[in-house]
């Protein structure tokens, strides 16, 4: 089995790679969507985001107001970085899990870990292989607001509050460039992950 890290900032096209490389065959680990399980109504993580953060962040049917938890966290770096240690906590443990059940099943094939921001334990630490998606900062600003429905001040404020372009890269044994459209992504992508199978046959 072979575990490709696929990481980057915000609005640079994650998903993207991702979806493209599920075509191709990998099975995706997707971090975001692990988050939103770990957070859903009395999940230990919501539970303890509901003790940090208090009701207010929380809509009447008790999920997640992600929008307004947003907003709190993308202000202030301290809550910030405690609610990634709440949230990453959970998310780890279930990528661990599934990994463990993927090798046990016998699988040998690609697995891509898709997570937003690359800790050490839980990524780092597990991965053969990183994948650094990046793009200039308007297009990010610009998928931002569309994606998300905020503000250009709001779209750049996530933007800024993660790592810079420059330390995702640092962390990369390949980068990948997406300023051009989808096509030339995917023709990107597959030549990646053809030069990668054939250095695993």
């Amino acid at each position: 089995m072979t575990i490709i890290g696929i990481t980057g900032g915000i609005g640079a096209g994650k998903t993207s790679v991702s979806e493209i490389l599920r075509e191709l065959g990998a099975v995706i680990i997707d971090a975001d969507q692990i988050s939103r399980e770990v957070t859903e109504p009395r999940k230990p993580a919501w539970i303890e985001i509901r003790k940090t953060f208090g009701p207010d962040v929380f809509n009447e049917d008790e999920t997640l107001d992600r929008k307004k938890l947003a907003r709190i966290v993308f202000s202030s770096e301290e809550k910030k970085l405690k609610l990634e240690e709440i949230i990453h906590r959970e998310v780890v443990a279930k990528i661990e899990e599934t990994l463990k059940s993927l090798k046990n099943s016998g699988y040998d094939g690609v697995v891509v870990l898709d997570v937003p921001i690359p800790i050490e334990r839980g990524f780092i630490d597990i991965v053969d292989r990183i994948w650094v998606v990046f793009c200039n900062d308007e297009t990010r600003i610009q998928r931002v607001m569309k994606r998300s429905g905020i503000s250009r001040a709001d779209a750049r404020e996530r933007i800024n509050s993660q790592l810079t372009q420059d330390e995702y890269k640092k962390l990369a044994h390949e980068t990948i460039e997406n300023n051009g459209n989808f096509d030339e992504l995917k023709e990107k992508v597959t030549a990646l992950y053809n030069k990668l199978s054939l250095s695993l046959e």
